[in-house]
């Protein structure tokens, strides 16, 4: 198996982009409907490999995509997230999100890649930063609430909050 390309990381996260490799692991989670009850949810290993093909496109035309997150000490895939511009649902601008496996959950890790997300956001004069939450899913709330975000509006049509983080409230 070829080495992961690593973009960047954090103190425990190797920040990777993602490869065609990832995709059956990747899935092992976000195709969990358990997991993903406050999100949508994969529906298959090849719906996987599209969301990372298209991803990587944006990733190419934005300069931002979604990362495969990889513990440092294990090498292990944990987890999906950072910026992008989403290529499934245009027009909210550059967000942060973040997807993890069940057994890393209540680690530290989502914040650590927001952190890191912000950080970047901060170092690219990004003026803004978007997130959604499921209005149920406070851990995640707390997460971005934690990295400088706000909640700014409730978007009815996809049953979430909208955070944000600007450069004059969040950082920058």
């Amino acid at each position: 198996m070829a080495q992961p390309v690593v973009l960047g990381r954090t103190p425990r996260l190797l920040l990777c982009q993602p490869a065609v490799t990832d995709a059956d692991a990747l899935f092992a989670f976000m195709g969990d409907a358990e997991a993903m009850r406050y999100t949508q949810r994969i529906e298959s290993p090849a719906q996987m490999r599209e969301q990372l093909a298209a991803h990587e496109a944006q990733r190419s035309r934005v300069g931002y995509a979604p990362w495969t997150l990889r513990r440092i000490a294990e090498g292990d895939v944990v987890g999906w997230g950072g910026i992008y511009d989403d290529p499934f649902d245009p027009g909210w601008g550059l967000e942060v999100a973040y997807f993890f496996a069940p057994q890393v959950w209540g680690q530290g890790y989502a914040s650590e890649l927001v952190a890191e997300s912000a950080r970047q956001a901060d170092i690219a004069g990004l003026p803004r930063l978007r997130a959604f939450s499921h209005p149920s899913n406070r851990p995640s709330q707390r997460v971005l609430e934690k990295s400088g975000f706000g909640c700014v509006d409730f978007v009815a049509a996809m049953n979430r909050q909208l955070y944000e983080r600007t450069a004059d409230s969040g950082g920058g």
